[in-house]
């Protein structure tokens, strides 16, 4: 909702006078509904998890539930507890949503041609986002393995988002920045393609419901 909120809102406003929004717009668009998704929601979201997997397979857990384990990640460290590697989730979210956005873009104008009000079949809409979701994959799964190591429980190990990198680089080489490359490619495609064929098919909806309000 937020993601795709504030896409709209962005997209909107950046638009030209017949209505297309171009590849470059389109990037900048949806950099912007990366870096509020990362900050509203992502972050404090997945600071939690990564806290909590790790905690778990850990040899003595501590925490005994979702709400124990935040309340004592809340108290023992304050909000800011939530909010680890705030700088690594906002490259990484921010970097994610600007590469998807500025593919789809890219693709639905190119389907599009000369006909900004040529409509685009579910299928192909969801092939589109496949690809989109693939790009994002190869282009930012360095700053996610980056943003893990960040909100684990080991993160005091790291100064700052460019110490973990480089540490990671020293220690363990570059190919540990493409660590579950594979299996990320193939729930990624999916869960974009499905996640795009919604979006579109919504708007399409509530572009007609306002056309005849």
């Amino acid at each position: 909702m937020c993601r795709f909120g504030v896409f709209e809102f962005l997209s909107n406003h950046a638009k030209d006078e017949s209505g297309r929004l171009d590849s470059t717009r389109g990037l900048l668009c949806g950099l912007g509904a990366g870096v509020m998704e990362a900050v509203l929601v992502v972050c404090p979201m997945e600071t939690i998890k990564v806290k909590f997997i790790h905690d778990q397979t850990s040899a003595k857990p501590k925490y005994r539930g979702f709400y124990h384990g935040v309340r004592e990640i809340v108290r023992a460290q304050g909000l800011r507890g939530t909010y680890q590697g705030l700088t690594a989730t906002v490259l990484k979210q921010g970097s994610n949503q600007a590469i998807r956005f500025y593919v789809m873009t890219s693709l639905k104008n190119w389907y599009k041609g000369d006909d900004a009000n040529k409509s685009i079949n579910p299928v192909v809409t969801g092939a589109f986002g496949a690809i989109a979701g693939a790009a994002s994959v190869f282009g930012n799964t360095p700053l996610d393995v980056i943003k893990t190591r960040m909100q684990g429980l080991e993160a005091h190990k790291y100064k700052s988002t460019l110490d973990c990198a480089v540490k990671i680089l020293r220690h363990e080489g570059l190919a540990a920045f493409y660590k579950g490359t594979v299996p990320r490619l193939g729930r990624v495609c999916l869960d974009v393609a499905i996640v795009f064929i919604i979006y579109e098919e919504v708007v399409k909806v509530l572009n007609k419901v306002w056309k005849t309000a």
